[in-house]
C-alpha cells in the first residue's frame, strides 16, 4: 500500500495537501505547551496557595496545587493561533465558529478559576453562566437540529436541547473529575476519537483544529496527572474541556433525525454520561439534592471499592471510553480503516504517556510538596 492510498483509506482526501498537516502539527503543539507550561504553573500554584487540601473526600494526602486547567487552556490557545499561521484560508472558513468556543471556553475557564481559588460561587451561578455559553453557540449558529420524519422541529426544542447537552456534558466531565488521571485521560479518548469523525467531514473543519487542540492538551496535561499526580486541572480545566468537547461534538450542522443518530454522538461521552446519570438517579432515589449533595457515588469510586487502584481504575474506564469512541465512529459510519488507525494511535500514546510517568517516578520519586522545584 502506498503512502497516498494509505491516507485515502483513512479519509484524508488530499494527502499532499496541509490540511491534515495543520492538524497534526496543531495537536502536538498544544502537547508540547501544556506540557512544558505545567510545571512553571505548579510551581507558582504552591507559592500562592492554589491548591486543594486533603478532606474526607479527598484522596490525595497532602496540598495538590488545582491550577491544571491554565495550561490546558494555554495549550488549547496557542495551538489555535499555531492552526491560524499554518493555514489561514481553512480557519477563515470557520473562524467564527472557532472564536465562539473558544470565547465560550475562556469564561469558564475563568468562572471555573474563581471558584477553584476563592470558592463562594452559587451552584445557580455557575450554571447561570453555563446556560450563557451555551446559548452563545447557538447564536452562533452551533446547534442541535431536531427533526422528525423529515420535518424540523420547533426551533425552541431544539435550542433547549442544545443547551442541555452542553451544559450536561460540562458538568460530567467536572464531576468525573475524582481521581488521578481520569478527566485527562477520557477527554484525550474523546477529543481524539470526535477528530477522526469530524475529519472526514469538511463542514465540521472547525471541529477537527479543536479537537486536536484539546486532545494534545489533555495529553500534555495526563503526563503529569497520572497517578501519584502532580497538579489537578481544577474545575476550570474540566469546565473549559466539558464545553470544548460538548460544543465540537455538534460541529458541522449536525441533525439528530433518528434515535441511532442521538445515541452515536452520546456513545463518545459514555463515561462521562453514565456516571452522572446514575448519580443523579441514585441521590433522588434517596431524597437528596443530586448536585448539591456530595458522596462516593461515582463510578470510579465504585471500583475502588471493589479493590482497584487509582491507577487501574483510570484505565478501566480509559477503555471503556475507548470502546465507546469506537462503536460510536461505527455508528457514524467512519470508514474501518480509520477506526483502527485511530484506536490504536490513541492506545500507543497513552502507554508512551505512562511509561514516561512511571519511569520519571522510578528514577526521581516526588519530594515533599515543600520542595517542589524538585520534583520530575
Amino acid at each position: 500500500m502506498t503512502f497516498e492510498s494509505f491516507m485515502n483509506s483513512i479519509g484524508i482526501a488530499d494527502p499532499h495537501g496541509r490540511g491534515w498537516l495543520s492538524v497534526v502539527l496543531t495537536f502536538m503543539f498544544a502537547w508540547i505547551v501544556t506540557y512544558l507550561f505545567i510545571p512553571k504553573v505548579r510551581t507558582f500554584a504552591l507559592k500562592v496557595g492554589w491548591a486543594d487540601e486533603p478532606n474526607a473526600r479527598r484522596l490525595h494526602q497532602e496540598p495538590r496545587p488545582n491550577a491544571g486547567g491554565l495550561a490546558i487552556y494555554t495549550g488549547v490557545m496557542a495551538a489555535i493561533i499555531l492552526a491560524g499561521c499554518l493555514a489561514p484560508i481553512v480557519l477563515a472558513k470557520v473562524q467564527v465558529a472557532v472564536l465562539a468556543i473558544l470565547l465560550g471556553g475562556s469564561v469558564l475557564v475563568l468562572v471555573g478559576f474563581i471558584d477553584d481559588q476563592f470558592g463562594g460561587l452559587p451552584a445557580l451561578f455557575r450554571l447561570l453562566v453555563q446556560v450563557l455559553t451555551a446559548l452563545l453557540l447557538v447564536v452562533c449558529g452551533i446547534q442541535i437540529h431536531l427533526v422528525y420524519f423529515g420535518a424540523p422541529i420547533d426551533g425552541i426544542i431544539s435550542v433547549a436541547f442544545t443547551v442541555l447537552w452542553i451544559v450536561g456534558i460540562t458538568n460530567a466531565v467536572n464531576l468525573m473529575d475524582g481521581i488521578d488521571g481520569l478527566a485527562g485521560g477520557v477527554s484525550f479518548i474523546t477529543a481524539m476519537s470526535l477528530l477522526a469523525a469530524s475529519a472526514q467531514f469538511e463542514a465540521r473543519a472547525a471541529a477537527t483544529l479543536i479537537c486536536a487542540g484539546a486532545g494534545g492538551a489533555a495529553l500534555g496535561f495526563l503526563r503529569h496527572n497520572y497517578h501519584p499526580s502532580r497538579i489537578f486541572m481544577g474545575d476550570a480545566g474540566a469546565y473549559f474541556l466539558g464545553y470544548v468537547l460538548a460544543a465540537t461534538s455538534i460541529l458541522g450542522n449536525v441533525k439528530m433525525t433518528t434515535l441511532t443518530s442521538l445515541v452515536g454522538t452520546i456513545v463518545f461521552f459514555i463515561v462521562p454520561v453514565v456516571d452522572t446519570s446514575q448519580v443523579i438517579i441514585k441521590r433522588l432515589l434517596s431524597g437528596t439534592n443530586p448536585m448539591s449533595t456530595p458522596g462516593k457515588d461515582h463510578l470510579h469510586h465504585r471500583l475502588l471499592a471493589q479493590g482497584f487502584s487509582q491507577r487501574h481504575s483510570a484505565v478501566i474506564l480509559w477503555g471503556v471510553t475507548l470502546a465507546g469512541g469506537i462503536i460510536a465512529m461505527r455508528m457514524q459510519g467512519i470508514r474501518q480503516m480509520a477506526i483502527v488507525v485511530t484506536a490504536i494511535g490513541i492506545a500507543l500514546l497513552l502507554i508512551m504517556t505512562v511509561w514516561l510517568r512511571l519511569r520519571a517516578i522510578v528514577e526521581s520519586p516526588d519530594k515533599p510538596i515543600s520542595n517542589p522545584d524538585e520534583q520530575p
